[in-house]
């Protein structure tokens, strides 16, 4: 049977979920015992994601087989509970390189290269060709960016011409404003941005409206006038507690009966069972209730929590695995940086266990060594990832060791003590994109440690991203100083987990919150905050 298709598109602005309903949809069939996966597309013109500011583009999520991509793709990995790879993620500057490499090689015969034909029957050549190489029954595409934009039109155009070969159901997410002193939800930006859709040549089928409580059933009439569509295919998607609850939340109004009758699929039963076991899961995640653990998350990119967007969604893993209530409190780690240690101790003194995530640059670095050396000298829980690994052997080293110029070269190149230094094989590379140690590795950990304790087994495969690494020049010293090296490479070489001996502190080059999972909370994070609640066994919910 051949592929059908499923195009999420976007309107009015950007960051409105999109890839949430995506993997919603892509959770909904699969329920139903179809092979569905999604398909991203961005019109920027980077080749990946890997050279963007957090700030302006979230989190750069990173794949096991090395790839860097948007941020969606924890969202799709989460809901679909899959690994994906980089053939799912398409952006402009990979389709324009591969056709100015094309029109090099002389491909085109001489024809003037254009947007259409060339450009979009490479796009559509792609989705065909990935659908095929999957076998799967429904690809959902998500085109990124808002509709209107000049850099993803081509992509809009391609979605048209897709419809014209294969059977392609459309979803349009709209937000739906309110304002505070009208008290009435306002329909006329998604009037207007329809009229926008429409004159590209799309007609949606379905279209889901972002709102912060309820969409009410004028706004749902109107929106039904002004798209040709009845309102059953109007679909709410107010703001929840939990991004969990969104596929059961489309079922809930019918969703998956008018698209899968869309599709051609109406005699499709759905998995009760799995049904009943996202559906719990779901509801625990929103009833965020238990146990209250307080995370202090201490990082630099806290302005826009999109740039630790795993991050978060591993801890709600975690606290829905310990049954606890997370509180977490974003701190900006600057807001460190010049507090004496009675201040640092009214900031901090509330919380029951810290984070410091991953990281570039020296800005707001001090703030996480002293958030690191309160956590360290008052047993609290801590966790550190990748940059927080770093910066607690940096810590360590200063304050346990003594050795008070010690620091990475990221940040110090000239100190006598570079802790952390550049990896070798980093030293001679000059481009920044796709050339850090990235995608899944394997760590071999010692027996006896917390950290072996919380995976249960000795040999790992968890995803990284960073260029620095622990200076084994210093590891026997950081080591007679009771640093605990945890985790090495299978090879012994690289340092790749490193413990506190008397509580729980433990540090990873990895980012393992890129592959926690609802279904698979990660080892770490649950042993984090288990360690939390035990820290405070007088807590009440």
């Amino acid at each position: 049977m051949p592929t059908k298709y499923i195009v999420v598109m976007g309107s009015l602005l950007s960051g409105i979920g999109k890839g949430i309903v995506t993997a919603s949809l892509g959770k909904i069939l699969r329920m139903y015992g179809l092979r569905a996966m999604p398909m991203k597309f961005d019109g920027y013109l980077n080749y990946d994601c890997g050279t963007m500011n957090p700030f302006r583009h979230g989190e750069v999520y990173v794949l096991d087989d090395k790839s860097e991509v948007d941020m969606d793709f924890g969202n799709y990995e989460r809901f679909l509970n899959v690994s994906m790879t980089k053939d799912f993620s398409m952006t402009g500057g990979k389709l324009f390189s591969e056709i100015i490499e094309k029109e090099r090689r002389g491909d085109f015969l001489g024809r003037d290269v254009q947007i259409i034909p060339h450009l979009t029957d490479l796009i559509l050549e792609k989705i065909e060709n990935v659908s095929k190489e999957n076998r799967l029954d429904v690809m959902l595409i998500e085109v990124g960016g808002t509709v209107g934009d000049i850099e993803n039109s081509y992509f809009v155009e391609a979605m048209r011409q897709l419809a014209l070969r294969h059977t392609t159901v459309f979803v349009d997410v709209v937000y739906v404003p309110e304002l505070g002193t009208v008290g009435e939800q306002k329909t006329k930006p998604t009037q207007i941005a329809l009229r926008s859709l429409m004159q590209s040549g799309v007609q949606p089928h379905f279209i889901v409206c972002r709102s912060e409580r309820p969409l009410g059933d004028p706004a749902k009439d109107k929106i039904a006038l002004f798209s040709n569509l009845t309102k059953e295919r109007i679909i709410d998607d107010h703001d929840e507690k939990s991004i969990y609850v969104a596929p059961q939340h489309f079922m809930a109004q019918g969703l998956d009966k008018e698209i899968l009758r869309e599709l051609g699929f109406e005699g499709l039963k759905l998995d009760k069972k799995a049904f009943n076991s996202w559906d719990s899961y779901a509801q625990s995640a929103a009833d965020n209730s238990g146990r209250p653990v307080s995370v202090a998350v201490v990082g630099k990119y806290v302005g826009l929590h999109d740039s630790y967007a795993s991050v978060k969604e591993a801890l709600v893993h975690a606290g829905v695995a310990n049954r606890a209530s997370l509180r977490l409190d974003w701190i900006e780690s600057e807001e460190l940086e010049n507090l004496d240690n009675d201040s640092i101790a009214t900031r901090l003194g509330a919380s029951d266990c810290v984070l410091v995530p991953g990281g570039f640059g020296k800005r707001g670095i001090e703030g996480m060594i002293n958030a690191i050396r309160y956590a360290r000298e008052h047993g609290l829980p801590f966790l550190g990832l990748c940059l927080g690994m770093q910066l607690m052997t940096v810590e360590y080293a200063r304050n346990v060791c003594m050795l008070k110029d010690a620091d990475s070269s990221e940040f110090n190149p000239r100190t006598k003590h570079k802790v952390i230094d550049i990896m070798e094989d980093q030293r001679a590379i000059r481009l920044k994109g796709g050339t850090m140690r990235l995608g899944a590795w394997p760590s071999k950990i010692a027996k006896g440690t917390r950290a072996r304790k919380a995976y249960g087994k000795a040999l790992v495969y968890e995803r990284h991203r960073h260029r620095y690494e622990f200076n084994n020049a210093y590891r026997r010293r950081l080591e007679d100083a009771g640093l605990v090296i945890s985790a090495t490479t299978p090879d012994g070489r690289l340092v790749e987990m490193v413990e506190w001996s008397d509580h729980f502190g433990v540090g990873t080059q990895a980012h393992p919150e890129l592959k926690s999972r609802p279904e698979a909370p990660a080892p770490l994070f649950v042993e984090f905050i288990r360690s939390a609640m035990q820290a405070h066994p007088t807590r009440k919910p």
